[in-house]
């Protein structure tokens, strides 16, 4: 039972990550088939740096996705602690099932809403029917991101010692002091998880970007167009590099995790101690 357990596994692991391993591959082929290998080659990585429109299309997704990841962690940290300290169970369960509508919401109905309220606001109060663009982009990145900085956070704030929040006020500290140094180090690793699950999703949006974006093209919306003619292999690198980034970053914050999840066990150790 276990050895078939253990070779479902790996088919599951192998349909998920062939389709990347394959990406990978070709981004080194010598030439622009995606059926045989040419032969070994640097030549799309070397290409992806100097073709000017790749980079400024690239910098666009990258500005993008950094300031909604930094913006929704913020929000989503200030949200998050206010959900933990509401008193009202009542209360608590409306934010908490507000708070989830958009994670159950299909992409679309977000997008086409969220393009709808944009355009109305613009028409009415700005004058501007062609509001759509960067700004209007990072709204509805930091929207969608949220909720899912909310959901990071919200369990290692319920998974802290208040013992430890209140020994702290107890011996002088003010309750904004208690916070940042009792309360704050423990939930990093959840505010980290949230920052890069929200930069993860504002870097590969696609709906919800095509219809809030304007003329300020991101990587997503630039794929949808260059898939209607041979795609070019500059995609296979970038791509391959942008898997090898969010890896690294996933592995950091196991890292992370894995040490303080320690280091609270210790300190709870010698606190029973």
């Amino acid at each position: 039972m276990k050895k078939l357990g253990r070779v479902f596994i790996g088919v599951v692991y192998a349909i998920l990550y062939a389709p990347l391993l394959v990406m990978a591959v070709f981004s080194f082929n010598s030439a622009k088939s995606t059926t045989t290998f040419s032969g070994f080659s640097l030549r799309w990585y070397v290409n992806l740096f100097y073709d000017r429109s790749m980079r400024g299309i690239l910098l666009n997704t990258l500005l993008i996705s950094a300031c909604a990841a930094v913006l929704a962690t913020v929000l989503g940290v200030i949200a998050a602690y206010g959900i933990y300290k509401m008193r009202s169970k009542r209360l608590k369960s409306a934010v908490n099932t507000v708070t989830n509508i958009p994670l159950i919401n299909p992409d679309i109905i977000t997008g086409v809403s969220l393009m709808l309220l944009f355009t109305f606001f613009g028409t009415w109060f700005l004058h501007n029917s062609a509001i759509l663009g960067f700004w209007t982009l990072l709204i509805a990145h930091i929207t969608f991101n949220l909720p899912y900085v909310i959901l990071n956070v919200l369990p290692r704030l319920y998974g802290s010692d208040v013992s430890l929040y209140e020994a702290a006020l107890d011996l002088g500290c003010t309750k904004t002091k208690a916070f940042w140094r009792v309360v704050f180090p423990g939930i990093v690793p959840g505010i980290v998880s949230g920052f890069i699950m929200a930069f993860t999703l504002s870097l590969d949006d696609f709906i919800i970007s095509y219809y809030t974006n304007g003329h300020f093209n991101i990587l997503a919306t630039s794929l949808y167009t260059a898939v209607k003619k041979p795609l070019s292999p500059e995609y296979y690198a970038l791509y391959s590099l942008i898997f090898l980034t969010i890896l690294l970053l996933l592995t950091a914050v196991n890292v992370i995790e894995i040490r303080s999840d320690r280091k609270n066990s210790t300190v709870k150790k010698k606190i029973g101690d």
